[in-house]
């Protein structure tokens, strides 16, 4: 396959990087055509397997997100201070937080109204003495109707300040400023979880909440019940931690991003905010399938949010012919906003037990509709993920290597 000249640079890199590179063929046939596309195929490990080697403030957790890393290893190869970074499906906001960090400006969709409360957030964040000073003027002591199930999780005591918390900033509405719209995004990473950083009960890792019924259960089973948990301490404490090592630059470099910020809760299919040829680079991992149920891992950050336990619209088809084509219309959309030359990276994964490689699906359906593949890049590593929690090993189950493939707009 011959590349644009703009894209050769980036293909010698990878070739130093690479263990093994070797021509990859997709097969289209499934799709209708007769076409294969050649793609080259790159296996390493391209970026760390450490963890916490980015920003704390990446530091947030929500389920089947990547790491840092992916998105920086793209931002800093094909792009340049700024330029316009995008992400459509924007989870946790990790490609836009960290395209922040790196001077460039920043657009992101969700359907999940959550990944607008996770993100934003850190694109204003305020300071540390200001979060102090707004939860000392909150009042979490008054008597208050509770909701007597979530007993399960809290303690009495805990669950009063968290219902005043909640009830205050609802009600906030339009007048909500920055610390108000960071106290919701650091209550909601310490709504549930295992160990005293959370306001919860031993219960799963803080990117799923198990049901009221499956928490009674833990309960029977560890002979347990809920501890107090002092809500200001911490909510302080996961405050410190995000801003840990973040001077006052860093801070406004995010400030500065945040400014101009396109965050949008919306089909991602058409994202009219967005201008014809305007994005230098999109890095996306999209819904693989229907092996996650966002809205029934997020019911208790949705009560907490005042959000509809409803997300309508949330693209996870159940087979993969469905899903490609599902992709393709939102890449087309990409393609549009996306200036001559510019790249797409679209991270994706083994699903079914590892007998559906989804790559196979993307690389001809995005292809069809404008995008020229460049690459497929193959990242392993030893992972240290949270898959035990589910009785699944590491590098067993569950998905266990990267696969990116790379697009230009040629």
């Amino acid at each position: 396959m011959a590349h644009p000249a703009e894209v050769v640079p980036f293909l010698e890199e990878l070739a130093q990087f690479r263990l093994r590179a070797e021509g990859g063929i997709v097969d289209a046939r499934a799709f209708g055509d007769h076409d294969e596309y050649l793609v080259p195929t790159y296996l390493n490990e391209f970026w760390t397997a450490r963890q916490r080697q980015a920003a704390p403030i990446h530091e947030v957790p929500y389920r089947a997100c990547f790491k840092p890393q992916l998105p920086r290893f793209f931002i800093e190869r094909l792009t340049a201070p700024g330029d316009l970074i995008y992400d459509p499906f924007m989870g946790r906001g990790t490609t836009l937080i960290e395209g922040a960090l790196r001077h460039r400006r920043v657009a992101g969709c969700d359907l999940n109204a959550l990944s607008r409360l996770f993100t934003a957030p850190r694109l204003t964040p305020p300071s540390l003495e200001a979060v102090m000073q707004r939860l000392s003027e909150l009042d979490l002591e008054s008597p208050t109707d509770l909701r007597e199930d979530l007993r399960v999780f809290y303690h009495h005591d805990t669950l009063r300040e968290l219902t005043h918390l909640r009830r205050y900033l609802n009600e906030r509405g339009d007048e909500a400023d920055a610390v108000d719209h960071w106290l919701r995004l650091v209550a909601l990473t310490r709504l549930t979880g295992h160990s005293s950083g959370f306001l919860s009960v031993y219960t799963l890792p803080p990117n799923q909440a198990v049901s009221i019924a499956a928490q009674k259960r833990i309960n029977e089973r560890r002979d347990q019940a809920p501890p107090r948990r002092e809500l200001r301490p911490i909510l302080i404490k996961k405050t410190r931690s995000l801003l840990r090592g973040m001077g006052a630059s860093t801070l406004q470099t995010l400030r500065e991003a945040g400014d101009s910020a396109a965050i949008l809760t919306q089909d991602a299919r058409q994202v009219l905010e967005i201008a014809d040829n305007s994005v230098q680079l999109t890095v996306t991992s999209p819904p693989f399938l229907d092996v996650v149920n966002y809205e029934g891992d997020n019911w208790l950050r949705l009560w907490f949010a005042g959000v509809p336990g409803k997300l309508p619209g949330l693209i996870t088809p159940r087979t993969p012919e469905a899903w490609a084509t599902a992709m393709a219309e939102v890449f087309r959309e990409v393609w549009r906003i996306t200036r001559p030359g510019g790249y797409l990276a679209c991270e994706v994964g083994e699903v079914r037990h590892g007998q559906v490689q989804l790559e196979q699906y993307l690389i001809p359906a995005v292809a069809q509709v404008g995008w020229h593949p460049v690459a497929l890049m193959q990242h392993q590593q030893a992972f240290t993920k949270t898959a035990h929690c589910w009785g699944v090993s590491n590098n067993s189950g569950g998905t266990n290597s990267h696969r990116i493939a790379v697009f230009q707009k040629v």
